[in-house]
């Protein structure tokens, strides 16, 4: 993996879409006049301005006038005299819900930036309070699941029995609606929110699987898209299988960071000096865990779900290795539960969004059918990335049974966009820094901003002002920086890691820096 980023800086920049004022326009490539959105107030104490609407959008957007779906909206209107437009907004997933971004993106940008904007948050089809919303098979993640990696016949044959049922149950269910879960449908929605918003152009930001759907987007509608900010940037080369075989490797780097910092801290939770010693230590825990789950909840994969969230943001760390010191050193499981409460028992109680998850990812490309090849490529990423390569493989395995067959992948290269601004982490672990620098050679005119030696995901209005001067200068202007040489056009520092608590307090998740309220709205996986 290149994960050097140096470059010299020059003093040009470039310009997109300068203008004050955005007129209204006809909807989607119809010479019907579009639908007009009713805003009516949802505000909550953290969001005073919060307005909420909703869309009819076709299911087929082949078959216009047929049966028709509805996005729930969400919008921070603009304030300022000068309007720049409306602004969509994407935390990712795929099923990620974008109605509560709206409101942390216009309240984390600078001020005057975001009164420029309308902020636009929209659930995607098929998600939270867009209707239908999907539940394939409520209850696919109650625990205690069977251990995730398939060591004996009958551990991959309970998997795989798993993994057929949540495939066998979403077609039972959805069998109409499957065909029209996927990015290119979900990008079209977007125009007609366009439209329903009167704009000729949109200015897009999104995250993670974001950064997908705004390229997809502006590979069907160039003319559309004024200003675009792509966060932490999904590989399109590898849509979607060996993109999750690449996030194994990532994830095991992060994973021994995790447990680097542990080490380092040893004075805080007495787990080690030496990261082996602590790494060899987490995985005598996840085997005394798959032998006698914590609570009767808490096993050998609900481990893995609880830290894996670690892997997108080191603000959980303090948090995680408390859990982690607790059961080693005291026997107590309690704090482990209680992680495991806070990380990733939302998936345990409700699948909307892995079922929308799934539905795109198995409908968007092709997958292996034959689970032969599952089982080599997984073992031979084991091999290498033990902390999460099964659990991954299984959480992604009803695609190999996925009855639905999957569309032509679309291609995101493009010669006839305004500058895009791109960001990306160098240790990324959910959207390899690999998938920052082919975008960028994709999109011709883009601007590359990299943090170097940052591991999180979602870095922007995360507390790194230097990027964020970057990001408020481009939605400001247009303008984006231009590097001489090198991969990237501009580099920040990373943060730096977080401290343990006082010894007198407790920390809570992301209390050990900055993002937290971030992290806790991207969608995880992509």
């Amino acid at each position: 993996m290149n994960k050097r980023a140096a470059v010299l800086f020059a003093a040009a920049a470039t310009v997109a879409g300068t203008v004050s004022a955005v007129p209204s326009a006809a909807s989607a490539d119809s010479a019907e006049p579009p639908t007009r959105l009713t805003w009516a107030d949802c505000a909550t104490k953290k969001y005073p301005t919060l307005q909420c609407s909703s869309l009819k959008v076709p299911l087929n957007h082949s078959d216009p006038h047929g049966r028709q779906i509805t996005l729930a909206l969400s919008r921070v209107p603009h304030t300022a005299k000068t309007y720049q437009g409306p602004l969509l907004v994407n935390p990712g997933g795929p099923g990620g819900s974008g109605t509560g971004l709206a409101g942390f993106v216009a309240g984390s940008l600078p001020e005057e930036v975001a009164a420029q904007y309308d902020v636009i948050g929209f659930d995607p089809r098929g998600v939270g309070r867009s209707e239908p919303a999907l539940d394939c098979r409520p209850g696919h993640f109650a625990t205690v699941r069977p251990d995730s990696v398939p060591n004996d016949g009958a551990t991959e044959r309970a998997n795989l029995d798993r993994t057929r049922a949540f495939a066998q149950a979403c077609h039972s269910k959805y069998a109409d609606l499957l065909p029209y879960i996927d990015t290119i449908s979900t990008a079209e929605d977007m125009d007609l929110i366009r439209g329903a918003l009167g704009a000729e152009q949109i200015n897009y930001f999104g995250y993670s699987y974001g950064t997908y759907l705004g390229a997809v987007y502006a590979k069907l509608h160039p003319d559309r898209v004024r200003r675009a900010v792509l966060d932490s940037i999904v590989d399109p080369g590898g849509v979607w299988y060996k993109d999750n075989l690449a996030q194994d490797l990532a994830f095991e780097a992060r994973h021994k960071a995790f447990v680097a910092w542990v080490a380092k801290h040893d004075e805080t939770y007495r787990l080690g000096t030496d990261p082996a010693q602590v790494e060899a230590k987490w995985y005598g825990m996840r085997e005394a865990l798959r032998i006698s789950p914590a609570d009767k909840r808490v096993g050998a994969s609900e481990l893995e779900d609880t830290f894996m969230p670690g892997g997108y943001f080191n603000g959980y760390w303090p948090y995680l290795a408390e859990a982690f010191a607790a059961y080693v050193n005291k026997k107590d499981s309690g704090p482990l539960v209680e992680a495991y409460n806070d990380f990733a028992v939302i998936d345990a109680e409700g699948d909307n969004g892995y079922s929308v998850y799934t539905s795109v990812q198995c409908r968007d490309a092709r997958w292996p059918r034959n689970w032969t090849v599952w089982r080599l490529d997984n073992w031979a990423a084991h091999s290498k990335a033990p902390f999460m390569a099964w659990n991954n493989a299984w959480y992604n395995a009803p695609c190999a049974f996925w009855q639905v067959a999957p569309l032509k992948q679309p291609s995101i290269s493009n010669r006839k966009l305004p500058p895009v601004l791109l960001f990306q982490a160098t240790d990324d672990a959910a959207t390899p820094y690999e998938g920052g620098v082919t975008v960028h050679r994709k999109l011709r005119g883009s601007s590359l901003v990299v943090e170097e030696g940052g591991g999180n995901h979602g870095i922007t209005l995360s507390g790194n002002a230097c990027l964020d001067r970057y990001l408020a200068d481009y939605l400001t202007s247009g303008k984006v920086p231009r590097g001489i040489t090198g991969e990237a056009d501009a580099v920040c520092p990373a943060q730096p890691d977080p401290e343990p608590p006082a010894p007198t307090a407790k920390s809570k998740p992301g209390s050990g820096g900055g993002g937290a309220t971030l992290h806790g709205l991207l969608g995880f996986r992509h």
